[in-house]
């Protein structure tokens, strides 16, 4: 029992604190605006230090692998991976709502927010805002993470190409990607009491919303997002690794799930997945290239929802979404929105306007798009930063590495 303790001390914390935050959003809700405060300080601390952790981990990860046949097998196992897996989640999905269909009341009353912050902008100029930025400050934002990501991965690549010259400029880049991770785990010592005053929040305000107009399709999406966070994952950990695999994910992946359940943010769940990638062995060329990028490119759980989102739209509007050429066009569509998708809490409405552009769907059935959206939120997190870990598994064992020992602490 002691050793089970000393094994699982953090997550144990971690629960703890997640169950007094549950019983607290439920049952105190006046004491909610007291500690949510808390609870905001532990996530912009994890903002903050994940923004250089990106940096280093990428820029040192890609500065040290040895040839560029290596990363370009790297690059392309992730890619096949990344959207075969999307694939698979969007088809599984309308499978689902095949068998069991589900229907949403109109609540065309509901508050939406705006869809687009500048209606003049050309999808050129979206992509454009996407990938880069005009100022080099402006790559310290979160709300530009992909232009970042991007930015550290050139800054890796030249380093490497620089050959020796640059020998002293890796080896800053090798400490200061440990130093981070260090910082990091500064950092997750005041998870429990963080996490918990975030999940008595999150308990606050979704749970009366959760029984409302939307109960069936949340019902469909929590149910089959749970049994395909469980079924899904635990193949492909076992394509990647066999038994081992499937034992060893679902052992490092718990502080990940609950880190992402509670703070409803990819961004914020990276530190955890880079920690899991390191006890399951995955070798740190792979972990510290899939893991950042798939933070921001790789989304099951957004896949999922796209599905549902346009099968409530057609729904509502008494369409035919089973029409062979709305399925194909869902399935693409489900692809662009899971690689657009911001990694923090609510980013974004890019899926929701491509999804309107693309059907022509009136403004009836927009709020039901919305409110879907954020209520399936803390599930759609789960299932976006995890997959993370499991494709960097499937990418290390299709991508011909090989999976590291790993002693025991």
């Amino acid at each position: 029992m002691q050793e089970i303790l000393k094994n699982y001390s953090n997550i144990i914390q971690l629960l703890v604190g997640i169950i007094v935050g549950s019983i607290i959003g439920l049952l105190l809700p006046s004491v909610v605006p007291f500690i949510k405060p808390l609870g905001d300080i532990f996530l912009n601390l994890l903002f903050v230090a994940v923004i250089p952790l990106l940096f280093f981990a990428i820029s040192s990860s890609v500065a040290n692998i040895e040839s560029n046949n290596k990363l370009g097998r790297i690059l392309g196992t992730m890619s096949a991976v990344f959207v075969a897996t999307i694939v698979i989640a969007a088809i599984a999905t309308i499978i689902g709502l095949w068998i069991f269909p589900v229907t949403a009341a109109k609540d065309t009353s509901a508050a939406i927010e705006s869809l687009a912050t500048n209606a003049d902008d050309t999808w050129g100029d979206k992509i454009v805002r996407f990938l880069t930025v005009g100022e080099f400050a402006n790559l310290l934002s979160r709300q530009n993470i992909l232009a970042f990501v991007i930015f550290s991965f050139l800054v890796g690549t030249a380093a490497r190409k620089t050959g020796e010259d640059a020998a002293l400029f890796v080896k800053f880049l090798n400490a200061g990607n440990e130093v981070m991770k260090s910082l990091l785990t500064l950092i997750m010592k005041f998870g429990p009491i963080g996490l918990g005053a975030y999940f008595a929040y999150q308990v606050h305000t979704l749970g009366p919303e959760l029984f409302g107009f939307y109960a069936k399709p949340l019902a469909f999406y929590y149910i089959f997002g749970i049994v395909f966070f469980f079924t899904f994952y635990s193949i492909y950990a076992f394509v990647a690794q066999q038994k081992n695999g499937v034992t060893g994910y679902w052992k490092y992946n718990i502080t990940p799930s609950l880190t992402a359940l509670s703070t409803c943010s990819s961004l914020a769940t990276l530190p955890a997945n880079l920690d899991a990638a390191k006890k399951l062995g995955i070798p740190a060329g792979v972990a510290n290239v899939v893991i950042p990028l798939g933070n921001t490119l790789y989304k099951n759980g957004s896949s999922i929802s796209s599905i549902l989102k346009i099968y409530v739209a057609f729904s509502i509007l008494e369409w035919n979404f089973f029409e062979p050429t709305t399925l194909i066009t869902a399935v693409g569509i489900t692809i662009l929105v899971s690689m657009v998708a911001g990694g923090i809490p609510n980013g974004g409405f890019i899926g929701e306007m491509l999804m309107i552009s693309v059907y022509g769907i009136p403004n009836e059935a927009i709020p039901a798009i919305m409110i879907i959206g954020a209520l399936v939120d803390p599930l759609a997190t789960v299932l976006n930063a995890t997959g993370d870990t499991v494709a960097a598994m499937l990418v290390t064992r299709f991508s011909g590495e090989r999976f590291e020992e790993v002693k025991e602490e």
